[in-house]
C-alpha cells in the first residue's frame, strides 16, 4: 500500500483523531494509521468510563452524582460543590467544602485557557503577529488573575504549587468528603495527596466546572464520535496497520513504513504515542543526545489498574438507594487514607486498602461494575498477584455491599503492564506521562519539546504526553494540528 498525503497521524486514539479532524477541516489530506483493529486507544470501554470534559459532537451525556463511601455508613452525596449525607441529612462541613470547591473551580477556569493552545512561549519575538498573539494570551491570563482581587490573587498564588493534603485538611476535618477531592487530585498519577503540585492536578480535573458525565453508549461511543468527526472532515482512518518506521530524509520527515510493507509519503507526521517510542520509530540517531536523555528520563510510571466485573445481579450497597448506586462511587475514606494507599506503591507493593472509583453500567443485559483502582505497581504481575489483587478489590467493595462477591461472574483486570501492551501508552500511564510540576506547560513532555515539534522537521507529538496532558479532551491533538498549520509544513 503506497500513497501520498499531506499528513500522517500515528495512532487512532481520541487525540490522534482530533488532530486529523482539525487538519482535514483545513483542507489537508490526512491518513490516520492504527495498529489495533479498533479506534479509541485508552478512550475505550475496557479502560475508561466517565467524562470530565465536554463530549464530542453526537454523544449524549448524563451528569451523575458522586458518592464517597464511608466505612461507618455515613456516605456523602456530592454534586458540583454541593454535599450532604446520602440519608438526606445536612453535612456539617458542606459550607467549607462548597467554598473551597468553588474557589478551585474559579482558579481552574483561569488556567483552562492555557490548555486550549500550545504552551506559552515568545520564541517568535514580540514584533511578529504570532509573537503578539502569545503576548496577548499571557496578558489575558494576568488580567484574569488580577481581577480576582488582591486577597484571592494571593490565595491563588499560594496554593497553586502546594499539595492537596495540606489544602484540604486546612479547610475541613478529614473524612470521605475531603477524601473524594484527594482521590481526584491523584487519580492516574504516581503520587499521593502530600506530593507537591497535586492542587494543580486537581484544578486540571476541575477546569470544565467539575461535572462528572456518563456518556450514552459508553466510552466506545465517544471514540466512535471522534473517528466519525475525522472521517466526515475527509480524513482516512486505517485500522489493523502498524507503523514500523518514520522515514527521515535530509533531516526532514518523508513519510512512514507500514507493518504490511507499504509506504505512505507525507511532509508531516504526527505521533500520538510516547516520546521514546516516537524517537525509536524515527531513529535515535536523528535526535541530539540531550533530547534522548530527557525522553528516557521522562516520568511515566503507570499506577492505575482497570477492573471490569461482570455481575449476576445488581449489588445492594448499605445506606444507598437504587438511584444512588448508579452514581460515581468512591472508596476514599479520608485524605490520610488516600496517602496510605500510595505508600506501598513507592516500593512496588500492592495497596492494602485500594482507592477505587466505580460505575455500575446501565443496560438490559448483565450488569458490569467498572472499577478504576489507584496506586498499583507497573510491573511484576504474576497470575497469583493478579488473582490476589482482584480478590482484594472485591473484598473492599464487599465491605460496603454485603454479598457482592457472590455476584461476580467474571473479572477482567488490566494492569499498567496490560495497558501499555494494549495501547502503547508509556509505562501504561493513564496520562502517558506524569502530570507533575516539571512535566506540565512549557516542560511537557520535556524541556525543549513543549510545542509539539519533535526534533526532526515535520515530526510532531499529538498525544497525551504533549501539552496539556491526559483525560479525554482532544486538546493535545487539536493544539498539535494548530502548530502544524502555523509552521506551514503540510
Amino acid at each position: 500500500m503506497n500513497a501520498r498525503f499531506d499528513v500522517i497521524v500515528i495512532g487512532a486514539g481520541h487525540n490522534g483523531l482530533a488532530a486529523a479532524e482539525a487538519l482535514a477541516k483545513r483542507g489537508k489530506s490526512v491518513c490516520v494509521v492504527e495498529q489495533s483493529d479498533a479506534v479509541g486507544g485508552m478512550a475505550c470501554d475496557r479502560l475508561a468510563h466517565l467524562l470530565y470534559n465536554p463530549a464530542p459532537s453526537g454523544v449524549e451525556t448524563r451528569e451523575i452524582d458522586t458518592v464517597s463511601l464511608s466505612p461507618e455508613g455515613a456516605h456523602v452525596l456530592i454534586r458540583r460543590g454541593e454535599a450532604r449525607f446520602t440519608s438526606g441529612k445536612p453535612h456539617p462541613d458542606a459550607a467549607a467544602y462548597q467554598t473551597l470547591y468553588r474557589r478551585l473551580v474559579r482558579y481552574a477556569g483561569l488556567l483552562h485557557q492555557l490548555a486550549e493552545a500550545p504552551p506559552p512561549g515568545l520564541e517568535q519575538g514580540v514584533t511578529s503577529l504570532a509573537g503578539l498573539r502569545e503576548l496577548s494570551r499571557l496578558a489575558k491570563l494576568g488580567v484574569g488573575v488580577k481581577r480576582l482581587g488582591k486577597a484571592e490573587m494571593r490565595e491563588f498564588l499560594r496554593i497553586l504549587l502546594t499539595n492537596a493534603y495540606d489544602l484540604l485538611l486546612d479547610e475541613m476535618p478529614d473524612g470521605p468528603l475531603p477524601g473524594a477531592l484527594a482521590a481526584d487530585a491523584v487519580r492516574g498519577a504516581f503520587s499521593g495527596p502530600r506530593s507537591p503540585g497535586t492542587v494543580l492536578s486537581l484544578m486540571y480535573r476541575l477546569r470544565h466546572g467539575g461535572g462528572v458525565f456518563l456518556p450514552a453508549g459508553g466510552m466506545g461511543a465517544v471514540a466512535g464520535a471522534y473517528a466519525e468527526g475525522a472521517r466526515r472532515a475527509g480524513a482516512e482512518v486505517r485500522c489493523g496497520l502498524g507503523v514500523t518506521r518514520v522515514i527521515v530524509e535530509g533531516d526532514k520527515v518523508a513519510g512512514v513504513l507500514l507493518s504490511d510493507g507499504g509506504r505512505l509519503d507525507a511532509s508531516a507526521v504526527l505521533s500520538s504515542v510516547g516520546p521514546m517510542q516516537t524517537m525509536r520509530m524515527a531513529g535515535i540517531a536523528e535526535f541530539d543526545i540531550e533530547a534522548v536523555r530527557r525522553a528516557r528520563k521522562l516520568r511515566a510510571k503507570g499506577s492505575t489498574a482497570k477492573l471490569n466485573l461482570r455481575l449476576g445481579g445488581v449489588p445492594e450497597f448499605t445506606g444507598l438507594s437504587a438511584a444512588q448506586v448508579k452514581a460515581r462511587l468512591l472508596v476514599a475514606p479520608s485524605v490520610a487514607g488516600v496517602e496510605r494507599s500510595f505508600n506501598p506503591a513507592k516500593y512496588g507493593d500492592l495497596p492494602k486498602q485500594p482507592v477505587l472509583e466505580m460505575v455500575l453500567t446501565d443496560g438490559t443485559g448483565p450488569s458490569t461494575l467498572s472499577v478504576i483502582a489507584g496506586h498499583v505497581p507497573e510491573t511484576s504481575w504474576t497470575t497469583d498477584r493478579r488473582e490476589s489483587f482482584t480478590a482484594s478489590v472485591v473484598e473492599t467493595i464487599e465491605r460496603f455491599a454485603p454479598g457482592f462477591g457472590s455476584l461476580v461472574e467474571e473479572a477482567d483486570l488490566l494492569t499498567p503492564e496490560d495497558i501499555s501492551a494494549m495501547t502503547g501508552a508509556p509505562g501504561g500511564h493513564w496520562h502517558h506521562a506524569e502530570m507533575g510540576l516539571d512535566q506540565m506547560l512549557t516542560t511537557r513532555p520535556t524541556v525543549g519539546m513543549a510545542r509539539y515539534r519533535f526534533g526532526v522537521a515535520g515530526l510532531y507529538l499529538c498525544g497525551a504526553s504533549a501539552h496539556p496532558g491526559g483525560d479525554v479532551t482532544g486538546a493535545p491533538g487539536r493544539n498539535s494540528a494548530a502548530q502544524v498549520l502555523a509552521d506551514g509544513v503540510a
